[in-house]
This record gives structure tokens, sequence and C-alpha cells, in this order.
């Protein structure tokens, strides 16, 4: 009870119009197609007359395009709207907010790099970062979770000792805790921790990872309600791990700062798209987002970088919000031939999907290319020489003569502060 009420007053004074936006989203949570469109309807038509009138820069995107946002009559009529680029959030950064025109009530800094590691700073109005949080604790209610139960959270730790000293405070008040290193001594404690808790979130990788660990020492934590997976995909293999160690798969919470949540992926293992905030495009294999609460720094018709799949097909959970399919990947860097043969970094997962599907063969790797024609790849277990030779017939397949392709294994391909990215490229 105390934790509850420590989170209902820390909302109170922080995020006041918390409360209504988590009761607006349980509202919808069952709503209709028809109820859902008409709502981002109604949403969609209010944001833009407020954008035109007080963003720079999209006054004069829309200007430019000949648009009136005065005439959007259907969700369909966003599709004549310009597309935005990370690039441009960050060199339009003063002119995309409205914060030099509009008085709010209350925003907070916000900054971000991503997986692309472009940094990009922002403000969030309060409504917009309420929400955010309301969306959270709704997907996390379908698990019979409250935000203030007692919780293990995975994310970067590259901390100094008076930050580790301000964090544990911190976590302390919500409840929560985390681990600093992988030592033994400090896995030993984090499960002790971990056998009291209800549910587990934060990096996949670092759930899979800690699952492995978990595993080794043959140890089994059935206890927990939840585990949650956000910002890094979520590999097929990583379930074996963490349904071995805790009995649960990892639960995808899909979103970014700058668009706020996008799904969360309900108890029948759907993922639904958060359309009471926003509303998702797939656009030649890519995802769009606007952000139908970022009044203080739109968020219009965004390329945020992934490559996914939608479905329009009905989940048996009862809810219409429509289905993330999939997320494939992260719009990257190519990857380049010795002739200059192009190759999206997604090939990767396609070369590592076919090894798990065709051959049962489930790796976590890492790509790196420094040279056209040359790519390293990095696994973190043991290969042996049948693996080795698997690697190397599906790669060519994909890559046919146009790369030498080299495999490293048992290698560390995390630094656990920051995401684990499959592909870099550090060709200029």
């Amino acid at each position: 009870m105390l934790n509850k009420l420590i989170f209902n007053l820390g909302i109170l004074i922080r995020n006041p119009t918390y409360t209504k936006a988590f009761k607006d989203l349980k509202s919808t949570e069952f709503s209709s197609v028809e109820d859902l469109n008409q709502i981002q309807l109604i949403k969609i038509k209010k944001f833009l007359s407020f954008v035109n009138e007080n963003s720079k820069f999209y006054k004069k995107k829309f200007k430019e395009a000949a648009i009136d946002v005065t005439q959007i009559t259907s969700l369909s009529d966003i599709q004549c709207l310009p597309i935005v680029s990370k690039k441009e959030l960050i060199d339009f950064n003063d002119d995309i907010h409205t914060t030099p025109k509009v008085k709010f009530k209350k925003t907070f800094f916000s900054e971000t790099s991503g997986s692309s590691g472009e940094a990009l700073t922002f403000y969030k109005n309060e409504e917009w970062d309420s929400y955010n949080r309301a969306s959270i604790a709704r997907g996390m209610s379908w698990y019979n979770v409250n935000p203030w139960e007692y919780n293990g959270y995975f994310w970067g730790y590259s901390f100094s000792l008076i930050q580790k000293v301000k964090i544990q405070i911190f976590d302390m008040l919500l409840n929560r805790f985390r681990m600093f290193s992988y030592s033994d001594k400090e896995l030993d404690r984090f499960i002790k921790k971990l056998r009291k808790a209800s549910y587990l979130h934060g990096y996949s990788s670092m759930i899979y990872e800690t699952a492995r660990l978990v595993n080794a020492k043959a140890i089994s934590l059935n206890n927990l309600k939840l585990i949650k997976g956000t910002s890094e995909k979520i590999y097929d293999h990583y379930h074996e791990e963490t349904k071995k160690a805790f009995g649960k798969k990892i639960v995808s919470e899909y979103g970014s700062a700058e668009s706020g949540i996008i799904a969360f992926e309900c108890p029948n293992g759907e993922m639904h798209i958060n359309e009471e905030t926003c509303i998702v495009e797939e656009v030649d294999g890519e995802i769009l987002v606007t952000n139908l609460l970022s009044y203080s720094f739109p968020i219009i018709r965004y390329k945020l970088g992934d490559f996914i799949q939608l479905s329009r097909k009905k989940c048996g959970c009862g809810r219409n919000h429509r289905i993330l399919s999939s997320v494939l990947g992260r719009v990257g860097k190519n990857i380049i031939g010795k002739d200059g043969e192009v190759f999206p970094s997604l090939t990767l997962y396609y070369i590592f999907k076919t090894l798990a599907l065709e051959y049962d063969i489930k790796l976590n790797y890492k790509a790196a290319q420094y040279n056209s024609g040359d790519l390293n790849i990095k696994i973190d277990s043991q290969v042996n020489d049948e693996t080795h030779n698997l690697i190397m017939k599906v790669s060519a397949k994909y890559f046919g003569q146009a790369l030498t392709v080299v495999i490293q294994d048992n290698e560390v391909i995390h630094s656990k502060d920051k995401k684990l990215k499959d592909f870099e490229s550090f060709i200029e």
C-alpha cells in the first residue's frame, strides 16, 4: 500500500493528467474499429490545426505543399502530408517546437540518440508524457500488473559513483532494482530480489543474457507475472531462455521517445497499436508515425527508421486495435560488396532467421563492416565447424561472391551500457 501511495503522490505532482489518461485508455480498450478511427480523426484534426498555427516548421511545410489542414476529413487524407525525417527533427528543432508561441503548464526535457546515434532533444508537454506512461500502464494491466509493484529493471549502467547513488534512491522510490554489473555477486543479489518481484523489464538483450546466467545456475524463478522487453528487437530464441528461467516469454513494448508508445503485446501474443495516441502507416515497408499528443514538439508522419509489417487480422483477445505483426529491424546503413554491390542490413536478419528455421541454429550475433567487400560477424557462443560452414553457406546464398565473411565466436557482443545493434558500418 505504501508503494502505491508513493506512486500516486508522485503522479499527482509530476503528471496531473495521468489518471484521466489511464481511465480514457481503459475505457476504449475494447472499442470498435469505427470508434477508434473516429477518435483518431477528431484528434488529428484538432492537432493539425494547432500545429499549423504554432509550429513555424510545419506551417512552412504545409504551405509549400499547398495543404489546407482544415480540409482533412478522413484518416486517409493525412497521406498528403509531408514525411518528416529524424534529420529534420534535429536540423529544424527550434522551428518545430511550438513552445516559443505557446506556454504549456508543464514540459519535460527529453534527449535520445536512438539506434542511429544522432542526438535529438525536445520538450514534451505534460499530457504527452502522461498518456505515454498511461499507455504502458494499460499494457501492463493486461497481465494484472501495476506500475508500483516491485520490479527488476534493465537499462544501460555506465554510471559514476554519484550517479549510482542517485539512481538507487530513485529506484527505491519507484520500488525497483537493477544490476550494475554481471559479476557473480551482483547476479546473486539481483536473483534474490527477483524472487520477490512482480515483473522484470528493460533491454530485451539484457533480459535474455540474465536468463542464460540463471539457467546456467539451474535456478527457476516462476513468480514473475510479466517480463517486458523494450527498445530492442526481441529474437525468437530469447523466449526459450526466459521460459526456462522465468516460466514466461518476453512481452514486447514498442515505441520511441519521440513517437511515444506505438504498440504493446497482448496475452494472445499480438502487438496492438496504441490507436488512441498515434497513427501508424506502413509505406514501402517502413513505419511512419504521427504522435497525436505531441503538441509541444509535433511528430507528424515521422520516418522512425524501422521495417515493419501490419496485419488486419482480428485478435482473439477481443481488442480491435490494429496488429503490428512484425518489427523486422532498423533501416540502417547498407552492407557494401567488393564491387560496390549494396545489400540492406536487414539481410543479416534473414540469414540468421534461415539458420533458425531451416537448421534449428539459434545464434546471438553482431556484424560490423570496416571495408567494402569484408564483413565481420561476431557470435556470442562457441561455433563448431558444422555451424560455421552453415553460416557461410547461407550467407553465400544472400551475398554471393560479393563479400568475404569472417566469423568470430565466443565474442562479447553487448557493451551493456547501450542498446545492442546487430550491424554497424564504419565505412564513410
